[in-house]
């Protein structure tokens, strides 16, 4: 059982004359809410609470953490938040929300409370879009720094592939500016290292000439699972870079926001973003229109405002239980696995198993070289259990047994953004190439020997790393 660490006030009080924004103590009015994430099953205790308000704010709570002996973990939506942060100082970002939008140089600066639908609301007016993911309510900082999986990822690559800058606060207690010419070693390694190496306040990234898309979902019901499949690997296979697609297994609730008839239904979902015409794009979708019957049918020319309605992922805060894995191939073994573990006759808690299609621009290295991991793979495969009253103890496991039953077709490999519970210390590693592995921890023990940043997907520091001039 955790106990729980209990700073002196005094100590609290220094910090908060030094920050603009609040400092919190457990039992205070705010408290509970400043921590909670948006993923209910984890359930942080820190020491403190610093509400950051900007970067100054972040890097008086770093030097306050180090001088306490504190370790110092950040949070913005709490979309990732698979491990508590305990008995340290949470740096809370949801109050650093600006984006500022360069329509000549196509950017954005991005703060670290930022969410995806801020970005694409600023950058809409000018034609230009964010790489984001399947749901805008996401934290763009932290989903950038796991590589980022966009929904247009085939046309584009990985959204980390498209950073320019970042402004970060180190273990030090130092604000930094890293680019490709400034500690270029650290702007490599925050690019698809996660969050181990500093608190990033801001970033700026490209955003593209992207203002529709030809996207959507098409559903059919669950006992066409088989035939959809088998129609849906050669399909994909032949589609060029500018169309990305995921087919989902998916149990749906009961709930009033499920839409009938799909509410309470076990269903098949092929979600497309295609960065072409109406055209080009009803004359790509339609072998998969004729695969099978469909219940519903909502792909179509769309703004990309409103890019939410291709994955339609839950609005709101719930408790999850997630674990990927990364495919070879799609193979019929593989599919023939899916559906044992997954399909119709499946007596399964997992409510949704997604196959999201990589290849095209997220198997091409970046202009720049960063950590991401996964290039060689052609699926990645993310099982994800509610855990609900009445079922809640059994999803870990089934879960478990979706991604496990996979392991023969599996490069070994998985995304950072969808690791789940971190594991030992091999399970940690397999986002990432053995030799992008190691240098990421020689890179840790450049910036944070003393493993400051430590919760989550965290890296641990190489022993016996000499710290070089400039790093």
């Amino acid at each position: 059982m955790n106990t729980a660490l209990a700073l002196p006030n005094a100590a609290a009080a220094k910090l908060a004359a030094q920050a603009q924004g609040p400092v919190l103590a457990p039992g205070e009015p705010g408290f509970e809410a400043e921590i909670t994430p948006f993923n209910l099953a984890t359930t942080h205790r820190p020491a403190l609470v610093l509400g950051a308000a900007n970067a100054a704010d972040v890097a008086a709570g770093v030097r306050f953490a180090a001088a306490h002996g504190l370790a110092a973990g950040v949070q913005a939506t709490g979309h990732g938040a698979h491990a508590p942060i305990e008995n340290a100082l949470l740096v809370s970002t949801r109050r650093m929300n600006t984006v500022l939008i360069d329509p000549a140089a196509r950017t954005a600066t991005i703060a670290a409370g930022v969410t995806w639908r801020d970005v694409i609301t600023a950058a809409a007016p000018y034609g230009l879009a964010p790489l984001n993911g399947s749901s805008s309510g996401v934290g763009a900082i932290g989903y950038t720094l796991g590589g980022g999986l966009p929904v247009m990822g085939r046309t584009f690559g990985f959204a980390a592939d498209h950073v320019r800058s970042l402004q970060v606060v180190t273990a030090d207690g130092a604000i930094r500016t890293v680019d490709a010419g400034h500690e270029p070693s650290l702007f490599w390694a925050l690019r698809g290292g996660k969050g181990s190496f500093g608190i990033v306040t801001s970033l700026v990234c490209g955003l593209v000439p992207v203002s529709r898309l030809y996207g959507g979902g098409l559903f059919y019901p669950g006992t066409a699972a088989l035939q959809v499949l088998r129609a849906y690997r050669p399909w994909a296979a032949a589609l060029p870079d500018s169309v990305s697609t995921t087919l989902a297994l998916l149990r749906l609730p009961p709930l009033p926001e499920v839409p009938e008839p799909l509410r309470g239904q076990f269903v098949v979902n092929l979600r497309v973003a295609a960065v072409t015409d109406a055209a080009e794009g009803e004359r790509l979708l339609a072998p998969m229109r004729a695969a099978a019957p469909l219940i519903s049918d909502a792909v179509a020319d769309m703004p990309y405002t409103a890019v939410d309605a291709i994955n339609r992922d839950p609005e709101h805060p719930s408790p999850v239980y997630e674990r990927a894995t990364l495919l070879r191939a799609l193979t019929p073994d593989a599919e023939d696995t899916v559906l044992a573990l997954a399909g119709p006759q499946a007596h399964t808690p997992v409510a949704a198993v997604a196959l999201i299609q990589l290849g095209g621009a997220l198997s091409r290295p970046p202009a720049v070289p960063n950590a991401v991991g996964g290039r060689d793979a052609r699926f990645a495969v993310v099982a994800v259990g509610v855990l609900a009253p009445g079922i809640a103890p059994l999803v870990p496991a089934a879960v478990e047994a979706v991604i496990g039953g996979l392991a023969p077709y599996s490069t070994g490999g998985t995304l950072v953004n969808f690791y789940g519970i971190p594991g030992d210390a091999a399970d940690r590693a397999r986002p990432w190439p053995a030799e992008t592995y190691t240098r990421l921890r020689q890179v840790k023990a450049a910036y944070d020997p003393a493993d400051m940043f430590r919760f989550g997907h965290a890296i641990p520091p190489a022993a016996n790393v000499l710290v070089p001039n400039g790093r």
